[in-house]
């Protein structure tokens, strides 16, 4: 079926070509207006209790959005001050939109800061302002504030900083996208050996982030989209269709070179080094063969990296949801693309795609570049190629053993303290998350330090606040004079967490606000332990526990109750995914424990780095003591999709390679046969997976151009998740667990195997008939 699409391909390559040309300029006229429909996202959905605390408050204390200055470095009582901020005072009041001005000289309890040189000033606007005409006031009030005869006046508040950082993320989105394709375009000119075949990947990849930007303004009209939401995802679909494109380039290249019975014999050395051209339907077949055999790898790879985004979607919370539904997006557009739009790429410029190693001017310049280091270091030249052989396979221009493969060589060769060192290293790096992981809620600290927004957050908290915890609130439906309240309110006064109980004043009817101020830092474990201390109380009064630290601990509480059904999710799937590719039930629960390993080891890094503060500075990064609560997830879907995908390129390999072993006729031939099929395997899809891996992380780092801290942490954990996927996991862990196994990896229940050969054509048993086994050595060397 494939390589009827395949040929399909090539025969409508020009209709495919104007059919996606015509999406592309769609989505690059419509998609980006998806940035004026951008919204923001709740953590958490409306039933959780602590969103319901917080909309009781907001019926019995209405307040609207909140502007907030600290005039800065001036006495309080300096007249030209007080004059100056009378004068601000009534301009401002009389600003359409505005409800209440605060300050030191116009209302009772004004504030000084610890400092005794700032003064607060605080500005309530009308509740249920239209977002546009609320900016505006916004805009509006903030000007104002500023002609204050001070030093330094710093305005900021909740709604301020929340569009500093909407405002911040696209910037970065824009910075990071645009170096991350400049480098990522000389990376694939080099990896490919010429600028058209470089370009190929990433005009599919823009093709497909436009067309996703299409489809994220459809989705707007349904649900919410973030601006968080479209760095991930627009990134993730750069990511993944690069990754495609190597995989059809590569194997195309490789189809291409190859003899096939009843054709005329290969082209020597030196006439693919000067490009002629192959039989007229030489690209044809070498096309269909690709999609037989990388097009189904994508198909499968693609569907996996989907289920992992839906994966996403059990967690139910509205930005986790949105993240969700647009990565499903993204994935299946780039699936979608290099099934489609690539292979017509590939059929309209597959004379200007070198063969591997040829000599063309990139590799001319890498060897004059290279030219000095020779002469130092004397590089010993690779036998020239044997007509008629494979690339990748001895006696090919490009049989030089890999990375990957020299770490499966030396796993295979010591493969059970290999697996067991493996493991054991993994674990270690996830010690820092299993043993004291502090996952927080990002506020105005994930912010760049110079902007205003962030500077409001830090003297607030310092010369305001004296460093204190955010309230935990408590909402009670009671008369406040009952015995039952006091009886509460004695209670609460004596939990050992709380500093400070103050009830708030004026509340209507029979209800009673009370904020309770924990020991420690907003969110911290002592924050926790309170809200989790008042909920457990055994009060007959009806109570709901609010507040930032309160919603930490829905949210932790939510995502720890829908983990195993996530977990089920992408169970079910990789493994009817991995049995339709590989005929094996072992294969899916060996992937999905590896893939855990990897991201334990991921966020124990990250840990060290962004809680911890070890080597932050080097990424431009200032620890603040915790990790964003919505990283780990995060980086729990997209590491089990791209670990996936690196998983379908190798095993799709290997399994090809195990069926021209799997008819030996002893056991110990087999598992010899099974060694090096896995080895030949890694030897031919190593170079596709190392240089896919190099592309990704180079994507992902641009993350790190960004000044938002949560973002730097997606983008470093994805950049860590892939260097150990590829290195550790893929070329050490899998070969020698594979080796261990032997031929238990591909077992499965009889009627299953039955019925995946009868569907496969696996049943044929390739490894007896004429197709040879390719002798590649079990042990290569390191």
């Amino acid at each position: 079926m494939f390589a009827v699409f395949g040929r399909s391909m090539w025969r409508w390559r020009w209709p495919v070509l104007i059919c996606w040309l015509g999406l592309t300029l769609a989505g690059a006229i419509l998609g980006g207006q998806v940035f004026d429909r951008l919204v923001e996202t709740d953590n958490l959905r409306p039933d959780a209790e602590s969103q319901r605390a917080d909309r009781r408050i907001a019926e019995l204390l209405p307040e609207g959005p909140m502007v907030v200055a600290i005039v800065r470095d001036r006495d309080p009582y300096d007249p030209a001050l007080v004059a100056s901020v009378q004068r601000v005072h009534t301009d401002i009041q009389a600003v359409p939109g505005v409800r209440e001005v605060e300050d030191l000289y116009n209302a009772a309890g004004g504030r000084i800061g610890a400092d005794n040189r700032s003064t607060l000033v605080r500005v309530e606007l009308v509740d249920g302002l239209p977002t546009e005409r609320r900016e505006e006031t916004e805009d509006r009030v903030a000007a104002l504030l500023r002609e204050i005869d001070a030093p330094q006046v710093l305005v900021g508040g909740e709604e301020l900083a929340e569009r500093a950082f909407a405002e911040q993320a696209i910037d970065d989105a824009v910075v990071g996208e645009s170096v991350a394709l400049g480098v990522l375009l000389v990376a694939l000119v080099v990896i490919l050996g010429g600028l058209l075949a470089g370009v190929l990947p990433l005009l599919g990849a823009l093709a497909a982030v436009a067309v996703t930007l299409l489809g994220l303004y459809g989705l707007s009209a349904v649900t919410g989209v973030g601006e968080f939401t479209v760095n991930v995802v627009t990134l993730l679909g750069i990511g993944l269709t690069v990754d495609y494109a190597l995989l059809l380039i590569a194997r195309f290249r490789e189809e291409r070179a190859v003899a096939r019975p009843g054709e005329r014999a290969a082209r020597d050395d030196a006439g693919a080094a000067a490009g002629d051209a192959p039989d007229a339907s030489d690209p044809v077949d070498a096309l269909a063969r690709t999609m037989a055999t990388a097009g189904r790898t994508v198909l499968v790879s693609g569907l996996a990296v989907a289920a992992a985004m839906l994966g996403l979607y059990v967690f139910a919370e509205p930005l986790l949801a949105a993240m969700a539904l647009g990565g499903a997006l993204a994935v299946t557009l780039a699936t979608l693309a290099g099934l489609t739009l690539l292979p017509a790429l590939i059929a309209v410029a597959h004379r200007h795609i070198p063969e591997p190693g040829a000599h063309t001017w990139v590799r001319r310049s890498l060897a004059a570049a290279a030219r000095p280091l020779r002469r130092i270091v004397p590089v010993r030249p690779a036998p020239p190629r044997r007509p008629g052989t494979r690339p990748g396979s001895p006696g090919s221009r490009t049989d030089s053993p890999g990375m990957l493969a020299r770490l499966a060589g030396y796993a295979q060769r010591r493969p059970g303290l290999v697996a067991f060192g493996a493991s054991a290293g993994l674990l270690l790096l996830a010690l820092p998350f299993l043993a004291g992981a502090n996952l927080a809620n990002s506020d105005a600290r994930a912010l760049p330090r110079p902007m205003e927004a962030r500077q409001v957050h830090d003297v607030l908290l310092h010369d305001f606040e004296a460093g204190r915890a955010a309230p935990v609130t408590v909402v009670v439906a009671a008369d406040p004079a009952s015995a039952e309240v006091r009886d509460l309110m004695n209670e609460l006064n004596t939990l050992p967490q709380v500093i400070r109980m103050q009830p708030r004043p004026d509340v209507p009817g029979a209800a009673l606000v009370i904020d309770l101020t924990p020991h420690g830092a907003t969110g911290g474990p002592e924050s926790r332990d309170l809200v989790r201390a008042v909920r457990a109380l055994d009060q007959p009064l009806p109570l709901l526990v609010g507040g930032p630290a309160a919603e930490l601990v829905d949210y932790r509480s939510s995502v720890a109750q829908r983990l195993p059904y996530a977990v089920l999710v992408l169970l079910l799937v990789t493994t009817v995914l991995l049995f339709v590719l590989t005929g094996s039930l072992v294969v899916p629960v060996k992937a999905l424990v590896m893939n855990v390993l990897t991201l334990l080891a991921t966020l124990g890094v990250l840990v060290v780095v962004f809680q911890w503060g070890v080597g932050a500075a080097l990424l431009g990064v200032e620890s603040w003591g915790a990790i964003d609560l919505t990283t780990p997830v995060l980086l729990f879907v997209f590491v089990f999709g791209l670990s996936m995908d690196y998983e379908v390129f190798l095993l799709a390999r290997i399994r090809e390679e195990w069926r021209r072993w799997s008819g030996l006729r002893t056991p110990a031939a087999r598992v010899r046969g099974g060694e090096r099929a896995v080895l030949a395997g890694i030897v031919r899809s190593g170079p596709v997976v190392t240089s896919a891996a190099v592309c990704i992380s180079i994507v992902f780092l641009g993350f790190l151009l960004g000044d938002l801290t949560a973002v730097k942490e997606i983008g470093f954990g994805m950049a860590v998740a892939v260097l150990l996927d590829v290195t550790v996991v893929r070329g050490l862990l899998l070969p020698a667990v594979m080796s261990l196994l032997g031929e238990w990896n591909w077992w499965a229940p009889g009627p299953l195997r039955r019925l995946h050969e009868r569907f496969s054509g696996d049943g044929a048993r390739p490894g007896t008939g004429s197709v040879p086994p390719a002798p590649v050595p079990v042990a290569a060397e390191p």
